[in-house]
């Protein structure tokens, strides 16, 4: 019975991640969520009987989960083919999309929280960032960059992917990435090379 289970609370894991990274936490309900999902809605109560946060932070985990297993597989040829592989991924999300969704963990860290304490969704997009940034940082120490300065570049890094996604959904363009991944490459092949 749980393995049959898996794949449903999966799906609808999945379809939220996709919901958010198009409208937004706020705009997406529960009852959204499942529709998008193609789930029945009393599943979605099930598997998420806390609510609507409760499975926005999952949602954001399994954005940021999905990353970083592209990062740590891809930073293993060296921050340059990390580099083209994390813009690679938002670029298939932007064109497939037809520029209509983005970055769920993004989607996230720039709606207002509602409550004067982060909202459990905004702390895992938090840690979504922070372990991609460990991520590069980790991969330009290796290459011989100075580690007071790798952490620059991997925010740097963060940031700009993060920004020209949202650049491209709002222009319709995938210019924003092209122009961004040319700068970034020149910053990390300058960091990287002896």
């Amino acid at each position: 019975m749980a393995k049959s289970s898996a794949p449903s609370r999966e799906r609808i894991v999945a379809g939220a991640a996709d919901l958010i990274s198009r409208r937004g936490l706020n705009a997406a309900s529960i009852r959204e969520v499942a529709k998008h999902a193609k789930a029945p809605l009393g599943s979605t109560y099930h598997y998420f009987p806390e609510g609507k946060q409760q499975l926005a932070t999952e949602a954001v985990r399994h954005g940021g989960d999905a990353v970083a297993r592209l990062l740590r597989k891809e930073l293993e040829a060296g921050p340059v083919a990390g580099l083209r592989a994390f813009l690679g991924l938002w670029r298939g999300v932007v064109v497939q999309s037809d520029f209509r969704a983005g970055c769920p963990v993004l989607a996230v860290s720039v709606e207002e929280p509602s409550d004067a304490e982060p909202p459990p969704a905004l702390v895992a997009a938090a840690e979504a960032f922070d372990t991609w940034q460990r991520l590069l940082t980790e991969a330009l120490c290796e290459q011989g960059v100075d580690p007071g300065r790798a952490p620059e570049i991997a925010a740097l890094v963060v940031a700009a992917v993060e920004g020209a996604i949202a650049m491209c959904r709002a222009q319709r363009d995938t210019q924003p990435l092209d122009r961004v991944a040319r700068q970034l490459e020149a910053v990390l092949a300058g960091a990287v090379s002896p």
